[in-house]
């Protein structure tokens, strides 16, 4: 099942193979001072940092609600959280990543481009690559408006709902001492999300707020480098 150990080892790995999507080519662009990429290695790049994002997203919705039935129905906990159902949350949260990765990847390969461009930023992010299509990008920006609400903003709503309730029954506990220790359970996962939401957020509003592509990459590196290496310190702290 989702235990805490198991829901930071999948976040871990996770984690570890989104930092890997970006870095190690930021990396050898920095040694080699040439910023070169071909097309096919930009494809793979975004479509491999579209999953690996999504997926975090969705772990961490998960977790929230594992946190949600450990806190508000702790004597149910073991039959709610079967191993079956953790199983099947985990192939689901993959199943939809992979096919969100692989969509918006499709439809990247039937724009038609120049022959040389230049990427304002460290990796091919999908916006960035929208818009130096020289075709319509329409359909494209309406699938990414439609993942963003169904992939994004529906985790997230699942993971306040789950906290307002989680709020609502360590209200309940009459001793200060089992109001900390429920709280104190949910302060690792709480830091995640706060570090994942906030930095992912704060790079599109920033880059709305301040139209320098040198800062939007800046703050990219927020979300695509501090947190996934925060995430495994937070846990083994908390630990």
């Amino acid at each position: 099942c989702i235990s805490p150990c198991t829901s930071c080892c999948n976040l871990s790995f996770v984690d570890i193979c989104f930092i890997s999507s970006t870095v190690p080519k930021m990396l050898v662009n920095i040694e080699t001072q040439s910023q070169v990429i071909t097309y096919k290695g930009c494809i793979k790049q975004m479509c491999f940092f579209i999953l690996f994002g999504t997926l975090d997203d969705f772990l961490l919705t998960v977790m929230a609600y594992d946190r949600f039935v450990a806190i508000c129905h702790p004597l149910h906990y073991a039959v709610i959280m079967n191993p079956r159902l953790c199983g099947l949350l985990l192939l689901v949260s993959w199943i939809m990543s992979a096919l969100n990765s692989s969509l918006q990847s499709l439809m990247v390969l039937h724009l038609s481009f120049c022959t040389v461009l230049k990427i304002p930023h460290f990796f091919c992010e999908l916006n960035q690559i929208l818009q130096l299509a020289c075709s319509d990008t329409f359909l494209n920006n309406l699938v990414i408006y439609l993942s963003t609400v169904l992939l994004a903003c529906v985790p997230f709503a699942g993971i306040l709902y789950s906290y307002s309730k989680i709020v609502s029954c360590i209200r309940g506990i009459p001793s200060a001492q089992g109001k900390f220790k429920a709280f104190s359970t949910c302060v690792s996962h709480l830091s995640v999300v706060f570090l994942f939401y906030c930095t992912s957020l704060g790079v599109y509003l920033s880059s709305a707020a301040v139209h320098s592509l040198h800062s939007g990459a800046v703050a990219s590196v927020m979300y695509t480098v501090v947190t996934p290496m925060l995430n495994p310190i937070v846990y083994s702290m908390k630990t």
